[in-house]
Formats: C-alpha cells, sequence, structure tokens
C-alpha cells in the first residue's frame, strides 16, 4: 500500500479553516528556482481542481482528481468498503516555469466530494514539486501553513446541475503578480486514510469544438443549437456591462414552438455576474449533457467544447442499412458522452453514476468498440473496492454513492468486467486478482436466497431484476397488456444473473488453476436451475413468464425449458417484430437469437422501425441512445444500457468470434451471418494481435469477401457453403450462394 510520502514527501494537506458559504478557493504558493532542468509537479485538491502555474492553466478542461472512494467517512450505513484510494495526477511542468519567483495555484471545484448526497469534508490540496537543475540536484517545494488562500469567482456550485461566477470576486488571482497579502493562511487540514495510487486511466480532455447557431428566441433570450446530443460546455464572449448577469440552461430536446423542452432541462444552468471586462468564459468544474442552450442577456456563444474521457474508437462497422450504422455510430458517441472521471455512468447529466448495472451491460460492447482497457481497469478496481467486507455485497455504483439497483444484474460487474477484460486482452492476472472477490459475491448471493432463487438484497434497499422495460399494449391468447414496465420477476432475473456468473466462474477457475473449485460451482449451478424450473415454467404450453419481455430468452440461455421454449421465443419476435424488452433482456434476446441461428431473425428486430427500437429514435433525430425505447418517459436522452447489441455486430454480423477457449483473439472463426439480409457489410476491430478486418459484397448470387487477419493469430472461415483456413495478411476469394 502507498502513502502520501511517496508523492508529496512532507507535503501537508491545507486549505481554509472553514468555508465561506457556497464559495470556492483559490490556494496559492510560491517556489524559487535558479537554473531549470526539469521540474514535475503532483498535486491534488478536492473534489475538483485547476492547477495554475505563473497564470497558466496546466489542466484545462479536465476533472481531476479521477473519480474514487476517497476515505472512509461515507461508508454506506451498516457496511464497511474493501478499500480507499486517491489517484494522484502527475504534470511535467518545465515549460511553465521560470528562473526566479513562481507561483503555484489551485482553484478548489467541487465534485462529488462537496455533493449534497456524499460529502467529505471542505476543499483542501497538497502538493509536491520536484525541480531538478542543471547538475542534477532535486529541490521539493511543498504546500504547507505558508499558502494564502483566498476566494476565487466561482459563487455557487452543485455537481449536478449548476455552476455560477461573479467576476467582481478575484479572477486574476493566479499569476505572480497578484498581491495576496489580504489572504489568510492556509490551514492544516484532516490527513485522508486511504491509498496514494497513480493511474494510466484516460481522463476527461477537449476532444472536439462544435459550432454553435442561433434557431430561436425564447422569453428568456436566445436559443442555440450545436447540432448534436453531447457533453461539456459553451464558451461565452461576454459583452453586458458591469453588474449585469448573464445565464445559460440547457436541454436535450425543444418544444414545438422552439423554447427549451422544460422536461430535458433537469436543472442544468450557469451564471456569470459581469464585470465589464469583455472576458471570455465557460463552466471550471462541471460539465452539462445537452444540444440546445438558451442564453439570457449580452453574451455570444463562440462554440461548443465537446468534453469527455480521451479515448478513441479501436473499430469501425458500415453496411447497407443506414439503422445499424446509426445504431454503431450513436452508440458510441452516447457511450463516450458517459465517460468521465474514471467511470462509465448511466446518464452524464441527472445522476452521473458508476451504475454497476448499466456498466456491465455494455462492457463487451465498448471493449469491442473502444480503446478502452485502462478505462475499465480503473473501474473494476472501483467495484472491488466498494465490496462489503462484511457480507460480500456489490454496491449499485462504483465509485458508491447511494443509489438503486438489484442483486443480479448490477452486482454481476465483479464477475463479468474482469472476464470480458481477460477474453479481449488475454490478460489472466486480473481474473487472479479480482477472484475471491467474485466468490464473496456469490456467497452475498447464497444469503439472500429462498428455495434456491434469490429474492432479496441489502434491506431497505431496491432489489431490481430488469429495468427500463417499455410499456406495452398488445393481445396474445387473449390476455391483453397495458402499460405495464417489468412484468419479469426480479427473483427470476437474478437467479438467472447468478447462474451465468457462475458460469463464468466455472471458466475462470479453469483458467487460473482453482479446478477445484469447479465442482462446488457445478453442483450450485444444477441447484438454482432447477429452482428456475420449477418456480417459471409452464409445462402446458412450454413458456417462461408467458413469454414475454424475453423471458423465454433468458431461459434458454440457460440451457432451460424444453423442445419448445425457443421456438415459442422465436415465433412471438417473428410476429411481434420490435422489441417489447428492458436493459438486459435486450441484449439476451439478440445474442439468443444469434447463437441459434436465427440471424435474420435477429437483424428485422435490431433495425425495426416500429416504435420500439433504434430506428424509431434515429427517425426522431436522436444523436444518442434514450433511457427508454419510448422517448416520451425519458428523463435522459443520454443513456447508454440499450447498446449492449453492438457486440453482436462484430460476434455474428462481421463474423469475428473467439473460439471458446482463446483469449486475447489468438485463435478466431470468421463467420459472418445473415449475409442474404446485406448487399455490402464491412468492419473491423483492433486486438492485441493486430487490426482484424472483414467485408463483403454481394452480387448476382456471388459473395466476394476480404479479410485481413493479424500476425499471430489463428484463424478460419465458416459459413455453411465454405470453410477455409485464413492466413495472415490478406484473404480474399469469392463464395456462391447455395
Amino acid at each position: 500500500m502507498m502513502d502520501k510520502s511517496c508523492f508529496f514527501k512532507n507535503a501537508a494537506w491545507v486549505g481554509k479553516a472553514k468555508r465561506t458559504a457556497k464559495t470556492f478557493s483559490v490556494l496559492r504558493g510560491c517556489f524559487h528556482v535558479t537554473t531549470i532542468k526539469k521540474v514535475t509537479l503532483n498535486v491534488l485538491g478536492l473534489g475538483f481542481f485547476k492547477c495554475y502555474i505563473n497564470g497558466k492553466c496546466i489542466n484545462p478542461d479536465t476533472f481531476l482528481p479521477l473519480s474514487s472512494d476517497f476515505e472512509a467517512t461515507c461508508d454506506p450505513i451498516d457496511e464497511v468498503l474493501s478499500g480507499h484510494r486517491i489517484y494522484v495526477p502527475s504534470f511535467d511542468i518545465t515549460q511553465f516555469v521560470k528562473p526566479g519567483k513562481n507561483v503555484i495555484a489551485l482553484h478548489f471545484g467541487g465534485g462529488w466530494y462537496t455533493h449534497g448526497e456524499r460529502v467529505f469534508g471542505l476543499p483542501k490540496a497538497i502538493y509536491c514539486i520536484a525541480a531538478e537543475d542543471e547538475h542534477g540536484d532535486v529541490s521539493h517545494f511543498v504546500s504547507d501553513q505558508s499558502c494564502r488562500i483566498g476566494d476565487g469567482y466561482v459563487s455557487d456550485y452543485d455537481f449536478v446541475k449548476y455552476e455560477n461566477h461573479d467576476y467582481h470576486l478575484p479572477s486574476d488571482c493566479f499569476g505572480v503578480d497578484f498581491d495576496d497579502s489580504a489572504w489568510e493562511n492556509a490551514s492544516l487540514t484532516e490527513e485522508l486514510d486511504t491509498e496514494y495510487v497513480s493511474s494510466d486511466c484516460p481522463t476527461d480532455q477537449l476532444i472536439r469544438e462544435l459550432p454553435v447557431k442561433a434557431v430561436g428566441k425564447s422569453e428568456r433570450g436566445i436559443v442555440y443549437d450545436c447540432g448534436e446530443n453531447t457533453t461539456g460546455y459553451p464558451v461565452l464572449a461576454l459583452q453586458a456591462k458591469q453588474g449585469e448577469a448573464v445565464s445559460v440552461r440547457f436541454s436535450e430536446e425543444l418544444l414545438p414552438n422552439g423554447s427549451l423542452d422544460p422536461r430535458q432541462i433537469q436543472g442544468q444552468s450557469y451564471s456569470v455576474i459581469s464585470d465589464g471586462s469583455g472576458r471570455t468564459v465557460q463552466p471550471e468544474f462541471t460539465w452539462y449533457c445537452f444540444r440546445y442552450f438558451e442564453v439570457s442577456g449580452d453574451a455570444v456563444p463562440t462554440c461548443v467544447k465537446v468534453i469527455h474521457a480521451d479515448i478513441s474508437p479501436s473499430s469501425a462497422f458500415a453496411c447497407d442499412n443506414e439503422t445499424l450504422n446509426w445504431t454503431y455510430q450513436t452508440f458510441i458517441h452516447t457511450m463516450l458522452c458517459n465517460m468521465h472521471t474514471g467511470h462509465p455512468s448511466d446518464c452524464p447529466h441527472l445522476e452521473r453514476r458508476g451504475y454497476t448495472g448499466d456498466g456491465q451491460l455494455t462492457c463487451h460492447a465498448t471493449l469491442s468498440v473502444l480503446d478502452a482497457r485502462t478505462f475499465y481497469e480503473k473501474w473494476l478496481q472501483d467495484i472491488a473496492d466498494c465490496q462489503d467486507q462484511i457480507s460480500g455485497h456489490i454496491q449499485y455504483t462504483a465509485p458508491y454513492i447511494r443509489s438503486g439497483g438489484g442483486p443480479g444484474g448490477w452486482g454481476c460487474a465483479i464477475v463479468e468486467v474482469p472476464y470480458q477484460l481477460y477474453k479481449h486482452y488475454g490478460d489472466t492476472n486480473v481474473l487472479a486478482k479480482y477472484y475471491g472477490n467474485m466468490r464473496r459475491y456469490i456467497d452475498y448471493l447464497e444469503a439472500h436466497s429462498e428455495f434456491g432463487l434469490v429474492t432479496s438484497d441489502k434491506k431497505g434497499e431496491w432489489c431490481l431484476g430488469d429495468w427500463c422495460g417499455p410499456n406495452i399494449l398488445y393481445s396474445e391468447k387473449d390476455i391483453t397488456y397495458h402499460n405495464q414496465q417489468v412484468m419479469i420477476p426480479a427473483p427470476y432475473v437474478n437467479t438467472y444473473f447468478m447462474v451465468k456468473s457462475l458460469e463464468t466462474m466455472r471458466k475462470i477457475a479453469a483458467v487460473i488453476g482453482r479446478e477445484e473449485d469447479i465442482t462446488e460451482y457445478d453442483e450450485k449451478i444444477k441447484q438454482r436451475k432447477r429452482a428456475m424450473q420449477a418456480a417459471y415454467f409452464n409445462t402446458f404450453d412450454g413458456n417462461f413468464v408467458m413469454n414475454v419481455q424475453g423471458a423465454n430468452a433468458f431461459a434458454v440461455d440457460l440451457g432451460l425449458g424444453d423442445e419448445t421454449t425457443y421456438t415459442n421465443m422465436a415465433n412471438y419476435y417473428q410476429k411481434l417484430g420490435y422489441f417489447d424488452t428492458g436493459i438486459f433482456a435486450t441484449d439476451v434476446l439478440i445474442r439468443t437469437l444469434f447463437e441459434h441461428g436465427d440471424a435474420e431473425l435477429a437483424v428485422d428486430i435490431l433495425k425495426n422501425n416500429g416504435s420500439q427500437g433504434y430506428e424509431h429514435w434515429r427517425q426522431n433525430g436522436a444523436t444518442t441512445f434514450h433511457e427508454y425505447w419510448d422517448s416520451n418517459r425519458s428523463r435522459s436522452h443520454c443513456h447508454p444500457m440499450f447498446g449492449a447489441p453492438v457486440a453482436y455486430f462484430f460476434e455474428y454480423l462481421l463474423g469475428i468470434r473467439q473460439t471458446e477457449a482463446s483469449c486475447g483473439y489468438a485463435e478466431m472463426v470468421i463467420s459472418p451471418q445473415a449475409i442474404s439480409k446485406f448487399s455490402r457489410m464491412s468492419g473491423s476491430m483492433d486486438t492485441p494481435k493486430g487490426t482484424v478486418s472483414v467485408s463483403y459484397e454481394r452480387m448476382d448470387r456471388i459473395v466476394k469477401f476480404h479479410i485481413s487477419v493479424p500476425e499471430g493469430c489463428k484463424a478460419s472461415f465458416r459459413i455453411p457453403s465454405c470453410v477455409r483456413a485464413l492466413s495472415a495478411g490478406e484473404n480474399i476469394f469469392s463464395v456462391s450462394e447455395q
């Protein structure tokens, strides 16, 4: 375990003795150097911070430090989290330092550290500057009580809603020439009881800038459009006179009259009191999720900055169906909008929390399309840190913020995320590291079971199964369902996830040399399957839970039911033609159809143009996925969870699949499905072995394939009419359709 001295020598945590209203302070420290070879800085400011060296910000548009459970002061009721850590940012500041007097200034923001639902304490900071001279000698300058501290221009702030600036307060206090003699000396603050660590997890950055255009007027001001739903903030050129106010409100949608849709504002706002200097301003310590924004007062937006984790796409996909093309691109955009401060969120505005349910559900798809390995490795550690030492309970969010969820689809993240990291990148260490956490979670599920079914979760909390099911209005066999959400019983879904976790742990045990555990898992799997079959299977018609909302898909995926169960499911969705599923069943349904050879039906559902599907969103102008299939029910229009099936664009439509025993794409079978549904398709994935790409074009019942296989990867090609080995490099051949 690394302690503070590894990063900060004898530096002290310092801050204000007490907070002044809600104003966020600035801490200043001086240091002197003579000759300069290299100067490095380790620094933390809680919650967020902006760091200035001689008036130059070294981390603009970055929300640091990465989100984590800083210390034990806010553990859940009746639980003790397994670990607490804080990620220390390091900077090379040589270019900002000059011989003689220099000033480091830290502007405090809030983040989760001061947010109302989980307040750790007063803002505080610590830093250590290591200055190496031309002779190789190193001097250290650290935070202590000689630092000065005073109020900055951020006058009020709520991390998930608003940020207010008052430029009558000091805004030029970051440089060498500012007179801080009227400020007080910093006070020593409490040390953090935490582990100090470094991380290579991608941080938030300015990704690109979007142009804006005025699209109308409202009673409050002028409404602007940046062209897409995104995360970040506008940059404003202030023209307001001294003392005049400018305010901005944000929304994901407009009303027909051109004003902001109040249902989508969600309290998001930004305001400025001008000092008349004509400065350019932007929010400092929060981001917003929006497409449209309304400016009230004398200011002109110059652009919108798109801010999220600095993660690049590692894939490509295109075909002759625009619904699927849109779904692929929109999943990437939605996922990136939800990757901030080191964890994947459910939505980037209302909650911003690292829900373990949403995160594990989309993990496979995200690792298939984005270069997100280190991002998920960091978040996996958050999940393990948040496990209760007493009971083994896995929290609904990581880092922990009190939230809702369930004991299956949420907690199974401790099994699914490391397994996906292993399968995608071939690292067995991640399995061994978290294997004990997995076993403790299985023990927790055992303790919350009755008659072989997972029936409860932590007392006083939610106990969800599936989530975000659609309104249902149709008749089947004289039964009519109206305005329901999730009809499938929670114990059915939660026991399904327990069985899936046990099946995965069986594979993991074989990989890491824990074969002695396999017999135990086999027996638990048999017991749970028997309980599900006994409780939910209708022997009269071969269905589970009336065969609605993907109920049969959960059963078929576990090998339950009889010879009619899968046929009933396939016939049901052939007739229905669209999704009636919540977030988990959507994924399981599509995968199950592909795995059973019904790829054409899977494609028809994926591209359906009814009211519950991706095409409905596309036709209505969406640029991110919504919280519900029915957009009118969605508080948020930026939820990635329904994007999990994008993984199967690569596994089944392009056919890039690993063999059962393979990891890190060492051995693949290229087996495209549903070829008859498309005239052309192409795509690629970056793997640890290199880039694998597949493309094909159909013409006159001849399909021409172009497949590229990286060196060091064993691969074969298989479709019903052709089986052949593939060589490293380019493989070009044609196949006649049967």
